[in-house]
């Protein structure tokens, strides 16, 4: 990856347990949990629907129940980066909990509830470990969840072609995208990330939600639906002899589709941008 940066812990103290949602609770810590319930513990709504607010937190975060005089499990826990703490109602309800929020490692860890709180340098370092195979070889529902979030460009070219001075490479990353190459032979595919802005993310909800208002569907004629023609150069490698250096373009050796125009700048013709509708 051409570009990293170390996400740091976040923190919502403005959360409440009434408040939480299973978008927003992957903005908390486990500080934050033992913060909530213990706030709560007088409260006779949140005592009543226990299970409800817990579903909540179990999915960002792993929750096991440990006896409260069980020191040696209390140590394994720990050892194991989970967080101990007790949350008493009253005598006859309390918890004995070791915490821990749930890693995001794999693409299938990706969820529409929690692909918004991850950077999208920690996006392409999961990505980077799917095996190696770029952005073609994820499923489409794992695609799907990460373009809810994400604005996503992809381009393929000889890994002497990539980083071309005042190309594509170049304008992406001024642009604030974040950049993954996956070696393919003598080829680079390079994924570029970049967090969509709140308002397009609200728009796409909306969309996906099936609603009809005039005011949202007004510049509707404006969205585009680009089809991935992606071909894999994991095929060609072996099957054409080395190009020559001096016929070579950066937009001849994209891999991406050709958006049927003759005037296309630069972009256009090597690099494609998947839009959702």
């Amino acid at each position: 990856m051409a570009r990293t940066k170390q996400q740091q812990p976040e923190s919502n103290p403005s959360l409440s347990i009434k408040s939480i949602t299973k978008s927003s609770v992957w903005d908390i810590q486990e500080n934050d949990v033992f913060r909530m319930w213990e706030a709560a513990v007088k409260d006779a709504e949140v005592k009543e629907n226990v299970q409800h607010y817990l579903d909540i937190f179990k999915s960002a975060f792993l929750i096991e129940d440990m006896k409260e005089d069980d020191t040696n499990a209390k140590k394994s826990f720990e050892n194991r980066g989970y967080k101990v703490t007790t949350i008493k109602f009253d005598d006859n309800l309390k918890f004995h909990w070791a915490v821990k929020k749930r890693p995001i490692v794999r693409v299938t860890d990706l969820t529409y509830e929690n692909i918004r709180h991850i950077s999208a340098a920690k996006l392409l370092e999961v990505i980077d470990r799917n095996f190696g195979g770029g952005w073609d070889s994820l499923s489409q529902s794992i695609q799907d969840i990460i373009l809810s979030g994400f604005d996503i460009s992809t381009t393929t070219l000889p890994k002497d072609r990539l980083h071309k001075k005042g190309g594509m490479y170049d304008k992406k990353v001024e642009d604030g995208f974040e950049v993954l190459e996956v070696p393919k032979g003598g080829w680079v595919e390079a994924i570029f990330a970049k967090l969509k802005p709140e308002q397009e993310k609200l728009r796409m909800q909306f969309s996906k939600s099936g609603g009809t208002s005039d005011d949202d569907l007004e510049n509707d004629d404006e969205d585009v639906v680009v089809e991935d023609n992606y071909s894999s150069h994991d095929d060609i490698d072996d099957e054409v002899e080395d190009p020559n250096d001096e016929d070579i373009t950066e937009d001849n050796y994209s891999t991406m589709m050709d958006l049927g125009s003759e005037d296309s700048d630069e972009e256009a013709s090597g690099l494609i941008d998947f839009v959702d509708e």
